[in-house]
């Protein structure tokens, strides 16, 4: 059973921030998400995609995003399960929650935090009509282990950042590695497009294009995969793994069977005071959340956080009065021992 504070689903920004305002009220953070490393959306989706919103960030890409909130939470020291998704919810007598994901991990916290984004993201599977008969044996939609394909034939489908990031990534790892797209032109960041080119042309990366995959093809697992390439026959592509990388796609999923009131695949909230469910103990933050005049913006998705972790300090501590201060004045401390704190002035006297 892993104990904590504030238990907060979804690692994405949002999800991310909380955890530095909780560790400012001494509150210690436990996060649960459904992709294999934080970030969410950001991560996984966008990551070389600029952001223009961010206070103080003129422009900054997303996944740099993530890493600078990583830095800075890392004083607080959070718990994450990753690659597991929250499946059921319980409140306990004594009025904690105890969550248990997909894979049976259990987590008990006071204070459940739903920062799920768009909420748990599912993979969007190719119309391959054998396809799932070879899930998890050579056929993945997302990549958490690469040190299984290392000596592999790998085949990986798709036109985005994710497909020519993996392709780009696993020409060190996989015995080989073929890229695979429906169109010559690819939808991702310059510089991964040119480095895909780079490796083709120094034979490190086998690239097929126009072409789609047809079918799996394979006894007991992926032996390969039948490609159809415009203008030409149909062919079997030996390999040991396949890789569709088309995205991800926003479901609320196991959580809009946990009794909170839902409208619109998004979770009602009392914006006026904390961002409370409609059940005490359970607060909705971020894009997962709808209220009047609710934007989907990761600012809000920070503000919301803020007021939701004094919200949820009250309710550990119903005894004890916070008093706010500065972080300019009060300084920040971490778990781990460590201390930031604007420098003191320096008293001198004028003769």
């Amino acid at each position: 059973m892993i104990q904590t504070d504030i238990l907060i689903i979804g690692a994405g920004p949002t999800g991310l921030f909380t955890v530095f305002e909780a560790g400012l009220l001494k509150l210690r953070c436990h996060l649960i998400d459904a992709l294999p490393q934080p970030g969410g959306q950001c991560s996984e989706i966008y990551p070389k995609k600029p952001i223009y919103d961010i206070p103080a960030y003129p422009e900054i890409l997303a996944g740099d995003l993530t890493d600078k909130l990583m830095e800075q939470i890392k004083q607080f020291e959070p718990g994450f399960t990753l690659g597991e998704r929250a499946d059921t919810i319980e409140k306990q007598e004594d009025g904690t929650f105890i969550v248990t994901t997909n894979k049976g991990t259990k987590h008990q916290a006071p204070v459940v935090a739903i920062a799920g984004g768009l909420g748990s993201f599912e993979p969007r599977k190719p119309p391959i009509p054998n396809i799932a008969d070879f899930e998890d044996k050579g056929v993945e939609y997302m990549i958490k282990e690469p040190e299984i394909y290392r000596g592999k034939d790998v085949v990986i489908a798709g036109g985005g950042d994710s497909a020519l990031d993996w392709s780009i990534f696993l020409t060190d790892v996989a015995k080989s590695v073929t890229l695979i797209h429906r169109r010559n032109e690819f939808r991702g960041a310059l510089d991964s497009v040119d480095k895909v080119q780079e490796l083709k042309n120094e034979g490190k990366l086998m690239l097929i294009t126009p072409a789609e995959v047809k079918g799996i093809v394979g006894e007991e697992k992926v032996e390969g995969v039948l490609v159809e390439q415009k203008d030409k026959e149909p062919f079997t592509l030996p390999c040991e793994h396949f890789i569709p990388l088309f995205g991800l796609s926003p479901k609320l999923g196991p959580i809009a069977n946990w009794g909170l009131e839902i409208e619109k695949n998004a979770i009602k909230v009392n914006n006026a005071l904390d961002y409370q469910t409609n059940v005490e103990g359970i607060y909705a933050i971020g894009d997962v959340n709808t209220y009047p005049g609710k934007l989907k913006l990761i600012l809000c998705g920070f503000h919301e956080a803020t007021l939701m972790c004094q919200s949820a300090y009250k309710r550990i501590y119903p005894d004890k009065k916070y008093v706010m201060k500065y972080t300019t004045v009060g300084g920040v401390d971490g778990f781990d021992g460590t201390r930031k704190e604007a420098p003191k002035a320096v008293v001198k006297a004028i003769n």
